[in-house]
């Protein structure tokens, strides 16, 4: 028999604990609290001072995506985006017949495409447009692809191996000296080589039958499909398989040290750039060889593939020329004015710049001891202390805290913008809370995850051009209000290319202001220009914390 009594102080417990775990979680998040007969809603603004800080060389390995191409920006001159990987087996192998016939060498790399505009005709045919490029459509360049000759350790030999081997952008010509001279896609199409192009038509496949010889043709999707040299391949993979350069990756990796992809300009066109993921690509030798039969001793010619990845260690090599468009940014210090802050604020992509933001105003005139008594001057900003000390003694409750950046229109009016921006704890290289906190996801793009948090562009209607970018970071001033011991660190503001890589990459030439800056970043080939909270600038495109709170009659 069960214990009704029982059963129902367990069932109000659990009442209990839900209602307040509702209650705590609503009053956490409180972005949209509005004031009763008890609370008051207010909103105040502070300063917030910002300023520019140029990265420099940045380590760029092993990168998620890479760009590849070349790309003009009004504000930030040319980027040459070059590129260099190992390749790695995707099956050992320890023996081929000694008579071979290549039919074809083929290199493929996929282009991220936007499905939203996928478009299937009455045929079965696509039409796809591409997604992440920059610059104007189907820009013709020069595109050559040599066998590198430069080997990328695992380890750095400094400190005895225990750390993984750092590569950087500036690095271009290291590999570039270092390639061997053959250029490999030496097809007689110029749409493969002299004049490539980032090209969103499929791909036919057709295949032949080998019983009844009917043709049929597929499709694929649309990417980077280049025929390189036959004879090379079978001269340095297939001729070399027997001697043992196959039998394991460590081994080929050394023996054959990957691929450099070198972007140039093709006549007077200017160029575009794309995000690639180098690592789906891959290159397939497509042979033929004589196999003896074990019982008849009859030869059988067979068709055979070896298959090479385009994985393990990866760089990106980047060449800026200031000269283009750039002056203006080239001539930015590396570190800019920190006591009185910046006009502009320049966020650049990989080998590039950040913003550096201190929050609340910087006079220090008073201060407050243990018991809340007013002293002189602490170290900590007025208008800290005063939130922290309200006069009236009624604590703050802060609803939401917001920091909105208006983007200098004039300056990207006919450039690309990135479409997220990221705030950080830049003193300790690491997130936010408010980034922690935030659980929310995207189904559709994952990119657009932690929408809570934000840094999404926000476009005018009409344009399509950017206006602004929301970053909240309620939880961040609660616990600077509240915890009168944490500290006021300085937040970096960078583009990302992926809001859920949080790691950082250092500088190759650090200083005492920088000397790592997120990873993301430097995934990320654009820019944008943003007003900042300097009182030069117009109050509306000021840059300013936004504070909504209540707090007790």
């Amino acid at each position: 028999m069960y214990n009704n009594s029982f059963f129902k102080k367990i069932l109000l417990v659990v009442s209990v604990v839900f209602l307040y775990s509702c209650d705590k979680d609503y009053n956490e998040i409180g972005g949209d609290l509005i004031g009763d007969n008890n609370f008051d809603l207010n909103k105040q603004t502070y300063s917030v001072l910002g300023y520019n800080q140029k990265t420099g060389s940045i380590q760029s390995n092993n990168l998620e995506v890479n760009p590849l191409g070349i790309y003009s920006s009004t504000n930030f001159g040319e980027t040459t985006a070059n590129f260099n990987t190992q390749l790695t087996l995707s099956a050992l192998i320890t023996s081929v017949s000694t008579n071979l016939f290549v039919e074809s060498v083929v290199l493929t790399v996929p282009y991220y495409t936007d499905v939203t505009q996928l478009k299937v005709n009455s045929d079965g045919t696509r039409v796809y447009v591409l997604d992440s490029i920059y610059g104007p459509e189907k820009a013709k360049m020069k595109l050559s692809v040599y066998e590198s000759g430069y080997f990328m350790r695992d380890a750095d030999p400094v400190g005895g191996f225990q750390q993984a081997q750092k590569y950087f952008t500036d690095q271009d010509a290291d590999f570039n000296n270092l390639k061997v001279a053959d250029r490999l896609n030496n097809s007689s199409n110029k749409a493969e080589n002299d004049e490539f192009f980032f090209d969103s038509a499929e791909h036919p496949v057709v295949a032949t039958d080998t019983v009844t010889g009917v043709k049929t043709t597929t499709y694929t999707a649309p990417g980077m499909q280049l025929n390189l040299n036959k004879d090379y391949f079978k001269t340095r993979i297939l001729d070399a398989v027997n001697s043992g350069k196959l039998a394991s990756n460590d081994v080929f990796k050394n023996y054959f040290r990957g691929l450099y992809f070198k972007m140039e300009k093709s006549g007077s066109s200017a160029g575009n750039l794309a995000m690639l993921n180098f690592k789906a690509g891959k290159i397939t030798i497509t042979y033929k060889e004589d196999l003896a039969s074990t019982t008849g001793g009859a030869t059988t010619r067979v068709k055979k593939t070896i298959v090479l990845n385009m994985t393990g260690n990866t760089v990106s090599l980047l060449k800026n020329d200031y000269s283009v468009n750039g002056s203006a940014y080239d001539a930015l210090a590396n570190t800019g004015n920190q006591t009185e802050g910046d006009d502009k604020l320049f966020l650049k992509g990989g080998e590039g710049s950040i913003a550096v933001l201190d929050l609340f105003d910087k006079k220090d005139l008073k201060g407050y001891d243990a018991n809340g008594v007013l002293t002189g001057p602490n170290g900590i900003s007025d208008e800290l202390d005063d939130l922290r000390n309200p006069a009236d003694g009624k604590k703050l409750l802060v609803n939401e805290a917001n920091l909105v950046f208006h983007i200098d229109a004039a300056a990207m009016a006919t450039s690309y913008e990135p479409q997220r921006i990221y705030l950080y704890d830049f003193k300790n290289s690491r997130p936010i809370t408010d980034y922690y906190l935030d659980v929310t996801s995207s189904s559709v793009d994952a990119k657009k995850s932690k929408g809570f948090f934000d840094g999404m562009i926000k476009k005018d209607a009409t344009s399509k051009k950017g206006l602004t970018y929301k970053i909240r970071i309620t939880n961040h001033v609660r616990n600077l209000i509240n915890n009168k011991d944490s500290t006021n660190v300085k937040l970096g503001l960078v583009v990302t290319e992926d809001i859920g890589v949080i790691a950082s990459y250092k500088v190759k030439t650090p200083n005492a202001n920088i000397s790592q800056a997120p990873k993301a970043s430097v995934m990320n080939p654009l820019g944008t220009v943003l007003h900042s909270g300097k009182s030069t600038v117009a109050e509306a495109k000021r840059l300013k914390l936004e504070i909504y709170y209540t707090k007790p009659n």
